[in-house]
């Protein structure tokens, strides 16, 4: 028997995810594949932070995209029942004088002035390494990625939304008037697998760059901070002792291993940020969907004109997500233009 629908969505991180909740709010049918490989939320601190900490400088369209994901977090944990989003302060440790001065130079800018705060704040914690003190950046926090998605999965479930299996590219047939897959017909369908978007035959050629991530889990009862730390890593705390530390960046080896390389990279970094005793607790590796030019590949196939990509999130896809997947809705939809920043014809020759 044929099941109809209005869409087929391949991948369920946060692009899927924020591309359903656009189809939900606008009483649109989906059917979501999903295989759970590869997902890059699994190294997802899931920090949303607007200001880009190495250079002090605004992130991208930071103000409506910080704006439109709260409001999209919000609903989903009265949807899902469960808490998502974690109000929490992010901290910049100042390696030297030099570096305070530039965080007051950049905290003057207009674009900055409400996400830097103008004092130095002293540390106070023995267990922290910071003589210079730290900055803070304010309307920052956290958003449970793993919890959003599984949850997210479960409900899908629920609703006969979700298909935990591997999506065919072979099995899918094209129309002017919709697509065709195995026994479910849709009159559009949007790839936002991220990584594996590298095996997808329609769009395979757009330059996604790959990158891996490592991320450990530390079990330090004498540390007690309540703020996210940002030196030569994040150190992020997620309750009863224990921190988030990472994450790694890495472009040759793109398996799902974890390495000894990773951890011992991050743990000497950490060491120059804490100097309290800390354990080990879990080591987990991702493949993050980054693109060249650090924008998002959002848009409509250049032969199948009922075939969308929705990717390239790279590290910010908390923030992100939820503002690509408007825009691409309202492209299909309300024959809106995409920003040329984030759409895929950037790449068609």
């Amino acid at each position: 028997m044929q099941a109809n629908y209005d869409y087929i969505i391949v991948g369920l991180g946060l692009a899927g995810i924020s591309f359903c909740e656009q189809l939900r709010a606008n009483h649109k049918t989906f059917i979501v594949f999903d295989d759970s490989s590869g997902k890059s939320s699994t190294v997802a601190g899931g920090l949303y932070n607007p200001v880009v900490l190495k250079r002090f400088t605004p992130v991208w369209k930071s103000e409506e995209q910080l704006g439109l994901a709260l409001d999209v977090y919000d609903k989903l944990e009265q949807l899902l029942k469960v808490t998502l989003d974690y109000k929490i302060p992010v901290y910049r440790k100042f390696a030297s004088v030099e570096e305070q001065n530039d965080w007051f130079t950049a905290s003057d800018k207009l674009v900055l002035t409400k996400y830097l705060s103008n004092k130095i704040i002293p540390n106070k914690n023995t267990s922290v390494i910071a003589n210079h003190g730290f900055g803070e950046v304010l309307h920052t926090g956290r958003i449970d990625v793993n919890t959003l998605v599984k949850s997210y999965k479960s409900f899908l479930g629920h609703n006969d939304s979700f298909l935990e299996e591997p999506f065919k590219y072979d099995a899918l047939n094209t129309s002017e008037r919709g697509v065709n897959y195995k026994n479910i017909k849709a009159k559009h369908i949007v790839f936002a697998e991220g990584f594996g978007i590298t095996k997808n035959p329609f769009f395979k050629n757009l330059p996604l760059v790959p990158t891996k991530g490592e991320l450990l889990t530390i079990y330090a009862p004498n540390l007690k901070i309540e703020y996210v730390l940002k030196g030569p890593v994040f150190l992020i705390p997620i309750g009863n002792d224990l921190y988030l530390v990472g994450a790694t960046y890495e472009w040759q080896d793109l398996t799902y291993d974890t390495t000894e390389k990773a951890k011992t990279s991050l743990l000497e970094k950490l060491e120059t940020l804490i100097s309290c005793p800390f354990e080990v607790i879990q080591q987990v590796a991702g493949i993050r969907p980054t693109v060249k030019d650090r924008r998002p590949l959002v848009g409509q196939h250049h032969e199948h004109q009922n075939m969308y990509v929705l990717n390239g999130l790279g590290t910010r896809g908390v923030m992100i997500g939820p503002y690509v997947a408007k825009q691409l809705y309202n492209f299909i939809e309300k024959g809106r233009a995409l920003d040329d920043e984030i759409n895929v014809k950037r790449f068609i020759s």
